[in-house]
């Protein structure tokens, strides 16, 4: 008798084992079919978006709004470690990336109109809310965005996009020339904006950690600056950028105004824009979520674990 016990008891926990191995490799399998990332066109006002989609899309959606010159490729490291639990959209505006470059002559690429095909894309996508995450001209997008649909704009995060005019330095002087004389100063703007020393430093910034920048972030994307018609692009849109800064005081009277839940992460070794501007934000919005980090300007580069876990927290909290 004690020997047949020992047998089935054996036989039991041996089961137990393998139905525990099982489902570890179904929850290892589960996590990985979660953390997939989807690349898709949508058509929009005509236009072919690119975007990437992770996530499952009845959860919390995070809509990634990207930076010059990059894509939604920046956002490639996000979208691997929050799909568990978010859904998460990433388009390359028109004009950039995968999606379609209208001829400047047919399209006008303004702030204006980049932020409604947004709208629009997000509209037909069938986000009725979701959580703006602005990087660099994400930000005058999706300030445009929020502003103009504040009842689908459920937080913002902001990653190194400006919103007060003492937030653009010293190396904006040839830029706010361009705005005041386009035909004198365009040729010196694209140098200040397009050279292939200026796309690395906007990686790289002062940090003294090099080393842990992929070259090819700022190969691919100077390539991507020298494409075909990618210079007049360019140009146009830089040159609506001054009604961002003359929309910049809207923006914080919104904010003031309405305290929207708001994370703010910054690159400390950020040479594009003044240090001082998380603290704006701050004024601003006082309950807001201020993080300064090791990081340059696209923070993601090297620090995409970090940004993660404070998104996740942030997300957990307001939800």
């Amino acid at each position: 008798m004690r020997a047949g016990k020992l047998i089935c008891s054996t036989a039991a926990i041996f089961a137990m084992f393998c139905t525990g191995i099982g489902g570890m490799k179904a929850q290892i399998k589960d996590r990985t079919m979660d953390n997939r990332v989807f690349y898709r066109t949508a058509k929009v006002d005509g236009i072919n978006i690119f975007y990437r989609e992770a996530g499952p899309k009845g959860a919390p959606t995070l809509l990634l709004l990207h930076g010059l010159p990059s894509s939604s490729r920046m956002f490639q490291p996000l979208l691997t470690r929050l799909a568990d639990r978010y859904h998460l959209l990433a388009p390359d505006y028109p004009g950039y990336g995968h999606s379609d470059w209208p001829d400047p002559k047919q399209f006008d690429y303004t702030f204006d109109h980049i932020a409604r095909v947004m709208d629009d894309f997000a509209q037909a996508l069938g986000l009725s809310r979701y959580t703006l995450y602005m990087q660099d001209y994400g930000g005058p997008v999706g300030f445009r965005m929020a502003l103009a649909h504040p009842e689908r704009a459920q937080a913002l995060i902001v990653q190194d996009a400006v919103s007060h005019n003492e937030g653009l330095g010293a190396n904006w002087a040839t830029r706010r020339a361009f705005w005041a004389d386009r035909s004198t100063h365009e040729e010196a703007l694209r140098q200040n904006l397009l050279s292939l020393a200026t796309t690395k430093t906007r990686h790289v910034g002062d940090d003294p950690n090099v080393e842990l920048y992929d070259p090819d972030l700022w190969s691919d994307e100077y390539a991507f600056l020298n494409s075909p018609g990618q210079a007049q692009i360019q140009s146009d849109l830089f040159y609506d950028y001054r009604t961002n800064v003359d929309s910049y005081p809207k923006w914080q009277v919104w904010m003031q105004k309405t305290q929207p839940k708001l994370l703010v992460l910054w690159g400390k070794h950020d040479l594009s824009f003044d240090p001082g501007e998380p603290e704006r934000y701050r004024k601003d919005v006082p309950n807001a979520e201020v993080h300064v980090l090791e990081a340059g300007h696209f923070a993601l580069d090297t620090k995409a674990d970090a940004i993660a876990e404070i998104v996740r927290r942030f997300m957990s909290a307001k939800n």
